[in-house]
Parts: structure tokens; sequence; C-alpha cells
């Protein structure tokens, strides 16, 4: 097993390019989702000026193609398709070994081969797994492992957040037999994130809140390293100011891939407990509920006198523009929630819940609105939509806090440092 204490050169490398391999669970492209947008950003700022080997799993079937768009950033890229079934059963086939579901679910013997045969040809200066599962292909790498190889790449683990209390939450939410199944996996993942922790040399997370968490879940002696999201706000920028009439219908936007649990459970309780509070005194307000795979239960919400749920859309500034406020009613959230960012670098309003708000660290009231309870969330939307100016003052405000504070150069360069130990 690689051991960061035998033979891990600190590697101090200023100005001259480095060779860096980047593994990561989730094809980069397009970066449409949380983890992927992260990644992409991570992929695409290295490659600036470094050379980058990519090695991803892909999910999607049609998103094998953006495998060329990757190509035209990276030295060289393979990308292997992840059938969700059969990763399903080799996920709880490593549970009954007294492993982990996530670290049997990623993993790809196939994958593995391209690791060892590209870590042998090539005299890497660093080594990047983007999610835990991804140490899996460190672990059992005969090449890396090996008394051989004498000059050994840095490893650096960026976990974004704590995919283990993501189970925990998981479980509080399900029924008897998987919430057995999902804290059994909780534990066994923790253990998995202490051991990466204690082989790699740089383990990050994406928020000081998700830092603390880690220390306190995973029980080790010292804090990870802390670098947050930015937001493209070139890309995410304002649309026109929108007519004030009073006669205009309101309307509300939530965005998310819409087949992730924490999204589904979020829009749910909103249109179940929160929607019809506000439709009494706007009956005619419409929600939008905005993201790719939407599943059965939220599909079946277009039911719902004026809520639209669209699926995946080819561009989402059109929904956040077009809408007064933008809801992230999330009662189950881990690390940085990009569509709070996105929502406010386009000059909306947001309001959403402590948790979701956990890993951006915005003030409450001064650049969003957060609200944990049916009552408060209710009244909060209300109260903006009476007050169409202080609705456009808080969506300056956070527009002005993420150029402040979620700037991707500014993050990346912290990456880049990481890599070359200039921390």
């Amino acid at each position: 097993m690689y051991d960061k204490n035998n033979g891990s050169p600190i590697v101090k490398i200023f100005g001259l390019k480095m060779k860096i391999l980047y593994l990561a669970h989730r094809i980069p492209f397009p970066p449409n989702k949380g983890d992927k947008i992260r990644s992409y950003h991570e992929v695409k700022n290295l490659a600036l000026h470094h050379d980058v080997d990519l090695l991803c799993l892909v999910d999607e079937p049609g998103d094998l193609k953006y495998k060329v768009e990757l190509g035209n950033i990276c030295r060289q890229v393979a990308a292997f398709s992840l059938n969700k079934q059969l990763s399903k059963i080799k996920g709880l086939l490593s549970l009954v070994k007294g492993h982990s579901i996530s670290s049997g679910y990623f993993y790809q013997s196939r994958m593995q081969r391209v690791f060892d045969s590209w870590v042998k040809d090539n005299k890497y200066d660093a080594i990047v797994c983007f999610s835990s599962p991804m140490a899996e292909y460190i672990f059992r790498s005969k090449v890396l492992n090996s008394t051989r190889l004498k000059e050994k790449p840095r490893l650096v683990m960026d976990f974004c957040d704590v995919d283990s209390d993501k189970w925990r939450q998981y479980a509080v939410e399900s029924r008897f037999l998987f919430a057995c199944i999902y804290h059994l996996e909780n534990r066994r993942l923790a253990s998995y994130e202490r051991h990466i922790h204690n082989t790699f040399d740089r383990t990050i997370l994406i928020s000081e809140a998700e830092a603390e968490l880690f220390k306190n879940v995973c029980s080790v002696k010292d804090l990870p390293d802390v670098i947050p999201n930015g937001v493209d706000y070139d890309y995410f920028t304002p649309y026109p100011p929108l007519a004030s009439s009073v006669d205009r219908v309101p309307k509300l936007v939530f965005t998310g891939a819409m087949d992730y649990q924490a999204n589904v459970d979020g829009i749910i309780w909103f249109c179940d407990a929160i929607l019809p509070q506000i439709k009494v005194e706007y009956p005619n307000l419409e929600l939008y509920v905005v993201g790719s795979h939407p599943t059965a239960e939220v599909s079946a919400l277009a039911k719902r006198n004026n809520v639209f749920v669209t699926g995946f859309v080819d561009d989402i500034r059109s929904y956040y523009g077009m809408a007064d406020i933008s809801v992230v009613p999330l009662r189950i959230a881990r690390g940085v929630q990009n569509k709070v960012l996105e929502a406010m670098a386009m000059g909306k309003a947001v309001v959403t819940t402590s948790k979701a708000n956990e890993g951006i660290q915005a003030v409450n009231l001064e650049h969003l609105i957060i609200a944990d309870d049916i009552k408060s969330f209710s009244r909060a939307i209300i109260e903006l939509l009476q007050d169409r100016q202080k609705c456009h003052q808080l969506g300056q405000a956070a527009r002005e806090f993420v150029l402040a504070k979620h700037n991707w150069k500014k993050n990346i360069q912290k990456f880049e440092d990481l890599l070359t130990d200039q921390q």
C-alpha cells in the first residue's frame, strides 16, 4: 500500500510545467452539476500551465462524446463507461466484504490497468484524485506501490465535501432497511476517508465548515486544506431588470440535478409545505423546476397548478433571468451549493436554508435570506415579492459577495500551490 512517508518527494517547481494525473469519478464535462463544475474548473485551470492527463468514469452514456472537448484541454484522456446497475451490485458486494459501497461502486479493473500503465510510462509530479472513491486506484496500484518506483508522485485528494456524512443524512430520512445500510456505509466511508487523509500528502475540502466536520467525523488531528468553489461570473451575469408591473406574474426557480436525493427531497418539501402558503398571497405565482433527469416524483409536480418541470435545458441562465427569486430549500446538504452561487452571480435574491449556506458563508439578510422552517421560508418569499426594491438590492449584494469571495482564478492558484508544496 502507498506510504506517503516512503520516497514521496516534496515537489518544488517554480514556473515550470508539472505532469499531473487527474482522476475523476465523473467525466468533468459538461460542467452542469456540482461535482462536475468543480472538477472541470480544476482540470481546465491546471491545464493552462501544466500537462494534465485525465482518467475518468462516465455514468451518462451521452457524456462520452465530451471526451473530445476534454482532449482539447488535456494532454491525454481515457474515459470508461459506468453501468449504474452493475455498479450498484459491485457496491453492495464491497459492503458485504467489509468495505464501503462507494469504493466498490466506482472501481473498474479496466481503468486500473490504464492507471498503472500511465504511472509506469510517465514520471508524474502529482496525482490528483477527485472524490474519495478514486483513492482505490492508488491503493490497488501494483506500479505505484512497487519498491522499484523510486520517485513517487505527490498525492492530493479533493474530497470536495464529506461524503460519509451524506449517508448519515440519507439514513435519517429513510426506512428501516435502507437506514441500516446507509448507517453502515456512513461508518465504512468515514473510516476510508480517514485512511485517505492519513496516506495522501494533502487533502482538500470545499469549505471551513466541511473541514471542521471532516475532522470530527473522521477523528483526525489536523484539518484538511480548504479551497472554496468559484463561479463563472462572466457567464452567470445579471439580465436586464424585470418589469415592475403589479400585474406581472411572479416567478420562482429551483435548479439542480433532479435525480439527486437532496434536490428531490428539497423540492417535494417546498411544493407540499411551503408553496401553498405563498399561493394564499400570490395564487398565480409560477414555479420552475429546472434540471436534468427528474424522478417520477419530481415529474408529477408538473400536474400542480403553475408548476413547470423542464428537465434538461441548454442554458439555465434564461430561467434565472426570468425569476424574481431563486429558492434553494435543501434539508440535506453538504459542501458548496453551486445553484446558490449561480443565482447570486446573476443578481438574484436567494431564499435558502442554513444547511445550503454552510459552505458559502453568505450573511443572512445581507447577501441572501436563510429560512429553515415552513413559516419563515414562505414569509421570506412573500415579503420579497411585496418589496421589489428590497429584492433587487439583495440580488445586487449577492453578486458583489460572489465577486469578492468565490473567484476561480484565485482559488485554483491555491490548489496549484498545494501541488508544489508552497502552502
